[in-house]
C-alpha cells in the first residue's frame, strides 16, 4: 500500500502509543483523523506533531464506550475526508483488576472500549475499506499471550482482539487486510517506578525496554506488506519466548 495521500483513522491518538502511531502515519504523508475523547489538549498536540512531520491532521472526537459512537465516528471521518483507507484501533484502557476485586462496571467499561469498540469500528468502516482495498491494524497486547494475574479482564479483551484480527482477515479478504501489533514493554504506565522498569529490563531477552516507535515500525510493515493478513506481530523484545 502506498501511504502518501491516504486517509487513516487512528483511535486514542491523543496520547501515548496512539499519538506515536498517528504521528508516524503523518510522517508518511498521510491524512490522519486524530480521534480522542477526554484528552483534547493531547489531541491538539498530536495534530501539531503530525503537521510538523509533513502530514495533515483532522481532529475527531467520540466516546467509544457508547454503543452508537463507533459508527458515528466512521461517518464523521468519511464526511470530512471523503474516505477511510486505514483504520488503526488503538484506543484502550488498562487497569489493575486483581481477581476478587473486579466489579461489573469495571468489566463492562474495559470490554466496551478495548473489544466492542474496535469490532464496531471495523464493521462500520468495512464497506469504505473494501472499496479502496484498505487495511486495518489492531493494537493488541502481550497480555493476550501471557498470564497476568492482576490484569485478567485486560488480557481477555486483548486476546479477543487477536481472535478478531484473524476472523476479520478471513471475512474481509481479499479486499481488506487485517493485522495486529501486540506491544510489550514499550511505554510503561505513568505510575510505575524505576525499579519496576529495571525488573522488566532484566527479564527481557533483548535486555532493554522498547519504545512507541517500535510499534510504529511494525505497523508500517503491516500496512505495506500486501501479502500479509491475519497476523499479530509481537513487539516485546522477546519476552514471550523467555520461558
Amino acid at each position: 500500500m502506498e501511504l502518501r495521500g491516504r486517509v487513516a483513522l487512528v483511535t486514542g491518538a491523543g496520547r501515548r502509543v496512539g499519538r506515536a502511531i498517528a504521528v508516524g502515519l503523518g510522517a508518511q504523508g498521510m491524512r490522519v483523523a486524530v480521534h480522542y475523547h477526554a484528552s483534547d489538549d493531547g489531541a491538539r498536540e498530536t495534530a501539531r506533531l503530525i503537521e510538523a512531520a509533513g502530514g495533515s491532521p483532522t481532529l475527531v472526537t467520540a466516546d467509544l464506550t457508547m454503543g452508537d459512537a463507533p459508527a458515528a465516528l466512521v461517518g464523521d471521518v468519511v464526511r470530512q475526508l471523503g474516505v477511510i483507507d486505514v483504520l488503526v484501533n488503538s484506543s484502550a484502557v488498562m487497569e489493575r483488576t486483581p481477581l476478587g476485586e473486579v466489579t461489573a462496571a469495571q468489566w463492562d467499561a474495559m470490554m466496551s472500549l478495548n473489544l466492542r469498540a474496535p469490532f464496531l469500528l471495523a464493521q462500520a468502516a468495512a464497506p469504505h475499506l473494501v472499496s479502496v482495498d484498505g487495511a486495518i491494524v489492531n493494537i493488541a497486547d502481550l497480555a493476550a499471550f501471557e498470564t497476568w494475574p492482576a490484569y485478567i479482564p485486560h488480557g481477555i479483551s486483548k486476546a479477543g482482539i487477536v481472535y478478531m484480527t484473524r476472523a476479520l482477515a478471513r471475512t474481509l479478504a481479499p479486499h481488506v487486510r487485517v493485522n495486529a501489533v501486540a506491544p510489550g514493554a514499550v511505554l510503561l504506565p505513568d505510575d510505575w517506578r524505576e525499579e519496576d522498569a529495571d525488573k522488566l529490563r532484566a527479564s527481557t531477552p533483548m535486555g532493554r525496554l522498547g519504545s512507541p516507535d517500535d510499534v510504529v515500525q511494525a505497523m508500517l510493515y503491516l500496512l505495506r506488506a500486501d501479502y500479509v493478513t491475519g497476523e499479530t506481530i509481537i513487539v516485546d523484545g522477546g519476552r514471550h519466548v523467555r520461558r
